[in-house]
């Protein structure tokens, strides 16, 4: 399929629509005004005005804003520009919460409902990627869809309204605003500066106490014990930890839980709890229902 001439033209058309759509969200956001348009699709500041441009282009040089990665080696990377991150307003590159915000998972709910399914999300981005297959007219619905949702979001909809099959398995939404659920998720985020406290944990000192060899075979002999999020701190895990996003495994088993870890485990808690529907996943988390509304959460870990 990959062999050319034919492969080559099917990678070639690829590469052309990402940065078609980037070429039309950038257009979108002319026609809009800067401040009135507020999706940007991450990359370069300059794009080429037509095909796919060069590969030096894409990348990644020393101290350039638009990535924030700071002081890079030569020729260190690049961004695939078939690999589009849209991010949505509300945190910038250096971690900075603004007043008001539109998290992602509120975008990727709407696209859904309108036939559109998003990759990956994070807190104020979402990942779509350029395939083989990808056409001018499926980005065109993504685009029309995000055209949509700012003016269901400017005029404050009802989810309802906008979102009935969202809100038909989360009803607590169905009398809220477009406009008021971002803000409420947003002021979330951003009172417990989760930009810099999930960067803390990934940061914070892991203390391995045992082989993950050995704390598997503690659980498979059950010499474990479930233990909930507040008496985590110097507990040795069992299982693996992986929050979502970003995705990446955070503890494996025999590393001791710290500080750092059980605050941003808490935080989680408390945010599932206030927003049904928008749940951080977190693999290694055990979910139990006390009563209606209520859950608690654990961690399988090594019996003392």
């Amino acid at each position: 399929m990959m062999e050319p001439p034919g492969g080559t033209a099917l990678v070639e058309e690829s590469i052309h629509e990402a940065l078609e759509f980037r070429r039309a969200m950038r257009k979108v956001e002319a026609e809009f005004g800067h401040n009135d348009w507020w999706f940007k699709v991450w990359g370069p500041d300059k794009l080429a005005s037509e095909g796919v441009g060069k590969r030096e282009d894409w990348v990644l040089k020393a101290n350039d804003r638009w990535h924030g990665f700071g002081d890079l080696a030569p020729g260190f990377n690049m961004l695939d520009p078939i690999k589009s991150t849209v991010v949505t307003p509300g945190l910038d590159v250096s971690g900075q919460f603004a007043e008001t915000g539109i998290p992602a998972a509120v975008v990727t709910k709407y696209l859904a409902e309108h036939g559109v399914v998003v990759e990956k999300t994070g807190l104020y981005s979402f990942f779509i990627m350029f395939t083989i297959g990808i056409t001018k007219g499926r980005w065109n619905t993504m685009l029309a869809a995000l055209q949509q949702f700012k003016d269901d979001y400017d005029r404050n909809q009802p989810m309802w309204r906008i979102l009935p099959e969202f809100c038909k398995s989360a009803p607590t939404y169905e009398r809220w605003g477009l406009r008021d659920l971002c803000q409420r998720l947003h002021d979330m985020y951003r009172a417990n500066d989760v930009a810099r406290l999930t960067t803390e944990m990934y940061l914070s000192d892991m203390q391995p106490a045992m082989k993950p060899s050995d704390a598997f075979a503690k659980m498979a002999h059950r010499e474990i014990e479930r233990v909930e999020i507040d008496q985590l701190e110097g507990r040795i895990t069992s299982a693996l930890l992986t929050p979502y996003p970003p995705g990446i495994p955070l503890l494996i088993p025999g590393e001791r839980f710290n500080k750092t870890i059980v605050q941003y485990l808490q935080f989680a808690s408390r945010f599932n709890e206030q927003f049904p529907g928008f749940e951080t996943d977190i693999h290694g988390l055990v979910e139990e229902t006390v009563a209606p509304g209520q859950k608690r959460y654990y961690v399988d870990c090594v019996k003392d």
